[in-house]
């Protein structure tokens, strides 16, 4: 049997994999009974920041990484396509039920034992996973440190808030995505327009307004990853850095106007009766009454009622260019894996498929074969040889983009065709190395 540490979207994606390979695996998770600062429920697989898994379409890294996953089994794609939620070109969940989903798929497969307890150390022996996630309790950070021998490292995340969608001022707000018709009704995002006065004062009462305290245990060091800034963070670099960022008005045209707003806030729909919506890119950690006053001098949630308000909390994640092979086996220990998170990727995606990998590896390694290391052409392949082969000095999380890929033999300027030869490349490469459910004993329940 293999041990499977953590229930979030790595670890369920590694012990489906050991199990879809007729190996038993015990799956280990501590919520409910030992909660995080960010976690509501014990559900596996809980999604704690943005409802979105990212695009689908074939031509961006997150729909390659989809379908390289795909074509390997994935358990999350196969429940966030059950749970899906209308988000124009990217998936999108309501995640109760998703969670719903993927626990009771977990719960009902034999071959999986589920033990809701803490795991406060690492395995001494035997083939293990170890998922704990970005909100590592601190006894198992201990025993990994201990492990390892390496120095941990820190970075925080910041959770959007979730507004009502009832609440939300449709006489100002509009329904579009963006470069379509906003008079056709049929766009996956609510737009909230700002004028250039309007925007100038928000971002005056959004750097006057008083942060929250970071806890104890986050006060030791504040680096923040860049793909997911606090928006009090990214307007202290420049009063424009919002209007070019989360709150860039390109492509959407304000059917009262016709042309495009100054700046925009998106509100993306958060559940599947579309009660909820996520402010698209307003991760904060502002005080939760400093936000309700901020965020509602936004034109349309003037009167909004927030389902959720954000807050920030600590990720950690191990120096895997020291530790780790591009297997996500530790180097200095034959038959322990790391997955998600806690390997330094960033994103859903990135994190349950590592996960996958890692217990596909996991059962070639409790088998006596050769452990599975795709090639660097495909987006999973790359992902791991970067996280497994950047500078240790300066190592950050990484989501999967096509610029870890190598370089295509003929340059294309064009950059969506350059993207269309990347994934091109990709699958031929991954379909002749046939790696789709490598290694499968039975078919999956």
């Amino acid at each position: 049997m293999i041990t499977v540490i953590g229930a979030g979207l790595a670890g369920v994606e590694a012990a489906w994999q050991i199990a879809r390979r007729g190996i038993g695996a015990q799956l280990l998770e501590m919520r409910p009974l030992v909660m995080t600062p960010a976690h509501r429920t014990g559900d596996f697989a809980e999604l704690v920041c943005s409802n979105s898994f990212g695009s689908v379409l074939p031509d961006r890294a997150a729909g390659q990484l989809k379908w390289e996953m795909e074509q390997m089994g994935s358990l999350i794609l196969t429940a966030a396509r059950a749970a899906a939620v209308p988000a124009g070109g990217a998936l999108a969940v309501d995640r109760e039920k998703f969670s719903a989903t993927v626990t009771a798929r977990l719960s009902a497969e034999p071959l999986i034992e589920i033990a809701r307890e803490e795991a406060r150390e690492l395995p001494a022996d035997g083939v293990a996973v170890v998922a704990s996630g970005p909100l590592t309790s601190a006894s198992l950070s201990a025993s990994i440190a201990a492990v390892t021998g390496a120095r941990q490292l820190h970075f925080y995340d910041a959770l959007a808030p979730i507004v009502s969608g009832e609440s939300v001022d449709m006489g100002v707000a509009w329904r579009a995505s963006r470069y379509t018709d906003a008079a056709g009704g049929d766009g996956d995002y609510l737009n909230c327009p700002l004028t250039e006065a309007e925007y100038g004062a928000f971002v005056d009462a959004l750097l006057a307004a008083e942060r929250a305290e970071l806890r104890d245990f986050e006060k030791n060091d504040e680096r923040f990853f860049e793909g997911c800034l606090p928006i009090e963070v990214l307007a202290a670099r420049g009063r424009e850095a919002l209007a070019f960022g989360p709150m860039s008005p390109k492509g959407l045209d304000d059917p009262r106007t016709g042309r495009w707003p100054y700046a925009v806030v998106q509100l993306r729909q958060d559940n599947a009766a579309a009660t909820l919506y996520n402010m698209v890119g307003f991760q904060t950690n502002l005080k939760w009454g400093e936000q309700e006053r901020v965020l509602r001098m936004i034109p349309g949630l003037r009167a909004a009622e927030f389902a959720r308000l954000g807050q920030m909390h600590r990720n950690t994640f191990i120096n895997a260019p020291l530790l780790l092979t591009p297997a996500l086996e530790l180097k200095t220990r034959q038959g322990l894996f790391f997955g998600g998170q806690l390997t330094g990727v960033e994103g859903y995606m990135g994190n349950a498929a590592t996960g996958l990998l890692a217990g596909v590896n996991a059962a070639r390694r409790l088998a006596g074969e050769p452990l599975l290391t795709l090639p660097v052409t495909t987006m999973l392949g790359a992902l791991c040889h970067y996280i497994t082969h950047a500078d240790s000095e300066t190592f950050q999380p990484m989501k999967a983009n096509f610029g870890l890929l190598p370089p295509l033999p003929v340059t294309i300027r064009n950059k969506r065709a350059r993207y269309e030869a990347y994934a091109r490349r990709a699958r031929e490469d991954f379909l002749s190395a046939n790696y789709a459910n490598d290694g499968l004993k039975e078919v999956v329940r």
